[in-house]
């Protein structure tokens, strides 16, 4: 399959399966809890979910309340910028309605200092492969977080053999679904 229809196919899939995305998305959140590199962060990148996706909030609250140190992308342009999470109520209504902190930016000279980093795609491969909505945003994000513990977090329907690769690609280090 092309690109384009595989994110045709996997939009079907989770149109079939609305009802079920919410008990996938806490099993998802209750495995990444358990892993021993979630629990020795103490800086994390995490993702402000869009309705069709790995709900992931549970895990920005349980890690901001645990003192961990949280970032969340900032649409800006083409580029996604970091900003520091600061509660819930320091979230406004961001690009494509997507709810974003707005902390202070967490300048990407520091991105080193990223222990790990929860990422959102369409579809991941056995790999590590992500297919992502196709504007490009984490493809630039990536190759910057150089010391972060990459990991995709999908629904089990999306966790497929394989997914289009381009050789500039960053794969993920581990799949959680």
């Amino acid at each position: 399959m092309t690109k384009q229809e595989l994110r045709r196919y996997i939009r079907a899939q989770k149109q079939q399966t609305s009802g079920c995305l919410a008990a996938m998305s806490a099993e998802i959140c209750r495995r990444v809890c358990l892993s021993a590199w979630w629990q020795e962060a103490g800086t994390l990148l995490l993702y402000y979910p869009l309705p069709d996706e790995v709900d992931v909030r549970q895990l920005v609250e349980e890690a901001y309340k645990s003192g961990k140190q949280v970032l969340l992308p900032v649409v800006k342009g083409d580029e996604l910028e970091l900003h520091l999470y600061e509660g819930e109520s320091s979230l406004s209504k961001g690009a494509f309605g997507i709810m974003e902190p707005q902390g202070p930016l967490f300048a990407s000279e520091r991105y080193g200092e990223i222990e790990s980093a929860i990422i959102p795609g369409m579809a991941f491969d056995r790999s590590g492969h992500r297919l992502g909505r196709g504007r490009g945003y984490y493809d630039r994000l990536l190759p910057t977080l150089v010391a972060a513990r990459l990991v995709g977090v999908c629904f089990p329907f999306q966790y497929l053999d394989s997914v289009p690769a381009e050789p500039h690609d960053i794969s993920v280090h581990e799949v959680i679904c």
